[in-house]
């Protein structure tokens, strides 16, 4: 809804030179919860194909083309949502979570009966990155995540995961593909209550902490040690289109 309420913030991403994907039509569940958030219940799989449909026409209309990669609110993808995807042109889509699921090191094409395992869809699934090369103490892996380290911390404590995943991959002779997952809205200052009409929401601070100018600035320093050591940039769709 994003897309649609802001068409020229689309526009000029794109003209930037940014790819613009789908994130869904209200950052609903649309795949499967890995932890339960009180008044949230994912959509059935059926209603799927039909909210991806209209959240891709959305982004179409303010793109002027339709979008090629997706990620799933929250990193909660699904088979269904893969299926989804496949029927709707989409080539890539960034949702796999790492941390949790455990067993995916680098991109592939999921299958149409389980999107966790190799199949023979087109589209191709990239796992979020997470430290795989320490042991989780979390039951849900979530130490091992990357996310928001950069800001909660700083750029150097997220590389120190950065370079225990490069040494994990390499150790077992595969290539070391970085997705990273940030929000547009940590550039910007955050509240730390949002007051509504009958109510407040309170945030876990790590959620709103730092944002604005020193994520920023520690995105840039993130960047700086990723090309200190030869990182390549892709968008979704490019590295859809030329990974073997």
């Amino acid at each position: 809804d994003s897309a649609r309420s802001f068409p020229g913030i689309v526009r000029s991403v794109d003209e930037a030179g940014h790819e613009v994907g789908c994130h869904a039509l209200y950052h609903e569940t649309v795949g499967d919860p890995l932890f339960e958030i009180p008044g949230v219940k994912p959509l059935l799989p059926e209603e799927v194909p039909m909210r991806l449909k209209v959240a891709t026409d959305w982004v179409a209309e303010a793109l002027g083309r339709r979008p090629v990669s997706f990620r799933a609110p929250r990193l909660w993808g699904s088979t269904a949502v893969c299926n989804a995807l496949e029927d709707l042109g989409y080539v890539a889509d960034a949702s796999y979570p790492l941390y949790y699921y455990a067993e995916r090191l680098v991109p592939y094409h999921p299958s149409s009966e389980d999107w966790t395992q190799e199949g023979e869809l087109s589209l191709l699934e990239i796992p979020n990155f997470a430290d795989m090369s320490i042991e989780s103490t979390d039951e849900y892996g979530r130490d091992r995540d990357q996310w928001p380290l950069f800001r909660t911390e700083s750029a150097q404590a997220l590389m120190k995961h950065i370079d225990g995943f490069i040494g994990y991959v390499s150790e077992r002779d595969l290539p070391a593909v970085l997705c990273f997952y940030f929000h547009p809205w940590e550039f910007v200052p955050m509240p730390t209550e949002l007051h509504y009409g009958e109510g407040s929401v309170v945030p876990d601070y790590f959620l709103v902490k730092n944002c604005g100018d020193y994520a920023l600035q520690q995105l840039g320093e993130l960047m700086r040690m990723l090309d200190d050591r030869g990182a390549k940039y892709l968008t979704a769709q490019q590295l859809a289109e030329g990974w073997e």
